[in-house]
């Protein structure tokens, strides 16, 4: 999809504030309320935006141990690959999920309490999903840049 400079505005107000009126949105791009609303509208219909959340702060949550999880799947079957996928997407813990190229197979982001709380992840319900051969675990010393925006 192609954007103009007013949809890229727009999408940059709404990723950096979503509860923007239209009212708010329409001053700031200096059009009526009801082409901002089009536009908005526009954007949710093509699946440019998906939806609208609100971003949680993990320290505040006592959930601000952050770990990559990589994996390797013990073989690459179409049937092992399909059970994995389909059990590793129902762990809340698990924030992102990629297959990748390389060593492994996925790194997962695991958002946890502790070491403790991530050893018990690990235990009772990683290691309980079958056809994984081996994980290795990259503990977050500190975040540094953290963002949902997506520049377009």
């Amino acid at each position: 999809m192609e954007f103009d400079h007013i949809d890229r505005k727009l999408l940059y107000f709404l990723q950096t504030d979503s509860k923007l009126t239209t009212k708010n949105l329409s001053h700031q791009l200096n059009l009526s309320v009801t082409a901002v609303y089009e536009r908005i509208k526009k954007l949710e219909r093509s699946g440019v935006i998906e939806q609208y959340v609100a971003v949680i702060n993990k320290e505040k949550a006592n959930k601000s141990f952050i770990v990559f999880c990589h994996i390797k799947l013990i073989q690459h079957s179409n049937e092992y690959i399909t059970k994995f996928e389909s059990e590793v997407i129902r762990l809340n813990e698990v924030l992102e999920c990629f297959n990748v190229s390389g060593d492994y197979d996925y790194i997962l982001k695991v958002v946890v309490k502790n070491m403790k709380a991530y050893r018990e992840f690990i235990n009772e319900k990683l290691t309980k999903i079958q056809y994984i051969g081996s994980t290795h675990s990259t503990f977050i010393i500190s975040e540094l840049k953290y963002s949902t925006r997506v520049e377009v």
